[in-house]
C-alpha cells in the first residue's frame, strides 16, 4: 500500500520514510503543505502522515481540504506533530484527522498505528467496492428503500450466485407486434416506454426487482436481493394492481395503443446472482422456474394472470382463482397445473 509522508524537516521526513518502508509499504513524500495536498490528490495514497507546521499551508488546512473533497475524504490521515497538547489534538480531529501522534514518537508505536490505519483502509475499500457493485446492480431496478437497506448491510446479498426459492413474474403487452407494424419507430418507442414505466412502478411498489426488459416484456424477481416471506403474494399483488391500473392508464392513449398486459407467475428454486463476464454482468435468475413463468405468460390472452400451483398454494387464501388444469408448456415434458387469478378474495 502507498503512504504519503509530508514533513518540512528532511531528517524527520527520512526517519518516518524508513519506518514505513520497514513495514513493507511504498512511500511518497512532500516537504510543504501545497505539495502534500497536490500529491495526495494526484497519487491517491492509502494513508497520509502529516506534520502541522509546514511552509505554504498547515497540516490542519491540508487535512481539512482532503476531508472536504469526496474524491479524497476516504484517505485516512495521521497527524504527527510536536503540537501534541490536548487543544491541538482536538482541533486536528475536528479537521477530520483519523489519528494523532505527538513528537518525539516511538518508532514501534508509529509502525503499529500505520498498520492499524492501513488495515482499516483496506477494509473500508472492500466495503466501498461492494457498495458500488450494489448500486450499479440494483439502483435502477429496485425501490430506493431496498438499495438503502443493501448499502447499510451489504452482506445481505450474495452477488456470486446461490440456489434459492424465488417467485418469477413475466409481464408482456398483448398485440404489440401487430401495432409495431403500423406505427413509426419514434412513436412506438414512446408508447413502449410508457407501458414499461407503469409496469416497473408496480413491481417496485410491491417490493419486486426488475430483472430485465425483453422487447415489450418485463421479467421481475421476488424474494431477492432481500428475503421476503410473502414473495409469491407480492408478485400476484403486482399483477392485480397493474391490471387494475390499466383502465385509467389507457385514457391517456389513443385507442390503437390500448394494449392488455398478460402475466405469468411461478414459484420455485433458481440460481440467483450475477451472470455474465467481468465487464458486463446482470443480476438475474436462471433455471426451470424462470422458464415456467415465461411459458405461462406466453399462454395468456386478454390480460390474464396465470400462476402455477406452487404459487397458488402460497396465496390461495388471499385471492379468487379458477383452476385451468394441467397445461403443457414448451420444452418441458411435465405439464404445469395452472390457475387463473381473477381478483382478491
Amino acid at each position: 500500500m502507498k503512504v504519503l509522508v509530508a514533513d518540512d524537516n528532511p531528517d524527520t521526513r527520512q526517519l518516518i520514510k524508513d519506518i514505513v518502508l520497514a513495514t513493507g509499504h511504498e512511500v511518497i513524500t512532500a516537504y510543504d503543505g501545497p505539495g502534500a495536498l497536490r500529491t495526495a490528490q494526484t497519487q491517491m495514497p492509502d494513508l497520509v502522515i502529516l506534520d502541522v507546521n509546514m511552509p505554504g499551508m498547515t497540516g490542519f488546512d491540508v487535512c481539512a481540504q482532503l476531508k472536504s473533497d469526496e474524491k479524497t475524504n476516504f484517505i485516512p490521515i495521521l497527524i504527527l506533530t510536536a503540537l501534541s497538547d490536548v487543544e491541538h489534538r482536538i482541533f486536528g480531529l475536528d479537521q477530520g484527522a483519523d489519528d494523532y501522534l505527538g513528537k518525539p514518537f516511538n518508532p514501534r508505536e508509529l509502525m503499529a498505528r500505520v498498520e492499524t490505519r492501513l488495515r482499516a483502509k483496506s477494509e473500508s475499500d472492500e466495503l466501498r467496492k461492494t457498495q458500488q457493485v450494489i448500486r450499479k446492480t440494483f439502483e435502477r431496478f429496485v425501490a430506493p428503500s431496498v438499495v438503502q437497506q443493501l448499502l447499510q448491510n451489504p452482506t445481505q446479498v450474495k452477488l456470486g450466485g446461490k440456489l434459492q426459492e424465488v417467485t418469477v413474474m413475466f409481464a408482456d403487452m398483448e398485440g404489440f407486434t401487430a401495432i409495431s407494424e403500423r406505427t413509426d419507430p419514434e412513436t412506438l418507442l414512446s408508447i413502449l416506454n410508457e407501458y414499461h414505466a407503469l409496469i416497473v412502478s408496480m413491481i417496485q411498489q410491491s417490493h419486486g426487482t426488475v430483472d430485465k426488459f425483453l422487447g415489450d416484456g418485463v421479467m421481475a424477481l421476488f424474494n431477492t436481493p432481500l428475503p421476503q416471506e410473502d414473495h409469491a403474494l407480492y408478485a400476484v399483488e403486482t399483477a392485480l394492481t397493474m391490471r387494475a391500473a390499466l383502465n385509467d392508464f389507457h385514457q391517456r392513449l389513443e385507442p390503437l395503443y390500448r394494449m392488455g398486459i398478460n402475466v405469468g407467475i411461478h414459484t420455485g428454486m433458481a440460481v440467483v446472482g450475477n451472470v455474465g463476464t467481468a465487464d458486463i454482468m446482470d443480476f438475474t435468475a436462471v433455471g426451470d422456474t424462470v422458464n415456467i413463468a415465461s411459458r405461462l405468460q406466453g399462454l395468456c390472452t386478454n390480460s390474464q394472470i396465470l400462476i402455477s400451483i406452487q404459487t397458488y398454494e402460497r396465496v390461495r387464501d388471499r385471492i379468487v382463482a379458477r383452476p385451468i388444469g394441467h397445461l403443457n408448456v414448451k420444452n418441458r415434458t411435465e405439464a404445469v397445473m395452472t390457475y387463473e387469478v381473477l381478483d382478491w378474495s
